[in-house]
């Protein structure tokens, strides 16, 4: 065996991959990985790429990868949204608190996104970059080694130099690298819906905070609707996952004290998905020999950063050029995972910021907000700066 040849196998570089998972993370990181020369096979156990209706936010870290992989100006003529603000409210009559002015981060751009054209577009860029995609096998064991292999409930295996588990929450991935605690319920349940909405809609993510709730709204698709995510904090729990569906009733009857134009918004409301919020522990180590964990696999991310899809977005960028390079066993967890722990433990106090019960507490928080918004527009936008200002693709270019 040739010293070249062992150098290439203790650096692990990659030359062909395998990736678990057609969610935004997956179909990422498959193009990612295909521009630099590897060759991908994509794996989904669904028959067919499709994604539930929701709305997304594209922040600019997320869009600096987008931007890379050639799907920035496909996603704006697609009715992507330029976002102009945050706006918070209180929950009484919509009285706003803050505005949290996004046109001051200058060029780049902050985008309201429909998750499944975000998702055609991925798809389309990962066929273009010649990846194989297999539908309909569901993937059902992971195991490392020194070519790591998955296996299917069809049967089947698979080997690779590089398996990516992009399988969402419940990844068959996980353990393999990583075997931590259970997930733990964390009191919240969210209802996802979709609304028409005006064609003059701001384009602004308007946040409604009550007593140990909040909704969170924004249009999508050129204004054409309204994306509508509504948290409540109680004791009896839901299961996790997007695709459990509520009574519209349930949702009123739990925001029946709100008042302003968030009431117009839950009328409207038809069809409706209820999902519980666990809090999934950060995976300590996201490679092993081999197999290495993107996104929700890693690092399940609460909603209230609206960060999830832009951090899989992040991991993609990161471990495609890792990958290519040979250093992910040794560079991929210690280049994400600080910056990830940062931005679920701010998304963790966003929500305690937006539920305060006490009332004496929500009017001095509300107050302060109000003076930093209208006395230091610039200083609230620059506390995200580390977030949005951060681009992967400029430490980790092609």
């Amino acid at each position: 065996m040739s010293g070249a040849f062992v150098l290439a196998m203790e650096q692990r570089l990659a030359k062909n991959a395998v990736v678990i998972g057609a969610g935004i993370g997956g179909l990422a990181c498959a193009a990612a990985l295909a521009m630099r020369g590897i060759a991908v096979t994509l794996v989904e156990q669904a028959d067919e790429i499709t994604e539930v209706g929701a709305g997304l936010q594209i922040s600019p870290n997320g869009l600096a990868v987008l931007r890379a992989l050639g799907l920035a100006e496909p996603l704006r003529r697609q009715g992507a949204i330029r976002a102009e603000a945050v706006v918070m409210q209180d929950y009484r009559q919509g009285r706003t608190v803050a505005r949290l002015d996004l046109n001051r981060l200058a060029d780049r751009d902050y985008l309201f996104v429909h998750r499944a054209d975000l998702i055609g577009l991925l798809a389309r860029a990962a066929r273009h970059q010649n990846v194989s995609v297999e539908m309909g096998r569901r993937a059902v064991r992971v195991t490392p080694g020194t070519l790591p292999g998955v296996a299917f409930a069809d049967g089947g295996t698979l080997r690779s130099e590089l398996i990516v588990c992009a399988d969402g929450i419940h990844s068959v991935g996980r353990s393999a690298v990583w075997q931590g605690p259970e997930p733990a319920f964390t009191g919240q349940v969210a209802w996802r819906a979709l609304v028409p909405a005006r064609t003059d809609a701001a384009p602004v993510a308007t946040v409604t905070m009550g007593p140990g709730r909040h909704v969170v709204s924004y249009p999508l698709r050129g204004r054409s609707l309204t994306n509508i995510v509504a948290v409540q904090e109680r004791d009896a729990w839901a299961d996790e996952g997007w695709s459990h569906g509520d009574d519209p009733e349930n949702l009123r009857a739990a925001f029946a004290d709100f008042g302003g134009p968030v009431c117009d918004l839950l009328d409207q409301v038809q069809d409706v998905g209820l999902w519980g919020l666990f809090r999934h522990p950060v995976a300590e180590s996201w490679e092993k020999q081999g197999v290495a964990l993107l996104g929700d696999a890693a690092h399940p991310t609460l909603p209230f950063l609206a960060q999830g899809a832009n951090l899989a977005l992040e991991d993609a960028w990161v471990l495609a050029a890792l990958a290519a390079s040979g250093e992910l066993a040794e560079g991929y967890t210690r280049t994400r995972r600080a910056r990830v722990v940062r931005a679920i433990d701010e998304a963790s106090a966003n929500a305690r910021r937006y539920h305060l019960r006490d009332g004496a507490a929500r009017q001095a928080a509300h107050l302060a907000l109000s003076l930093g918004s209208r006395v230091a527009p610039g200083l609230m936008l620059k506390r995200f700066e580390w977030l949005y200002g951060h681009d992967v693709t400029a430490t980790h270019p092609l």
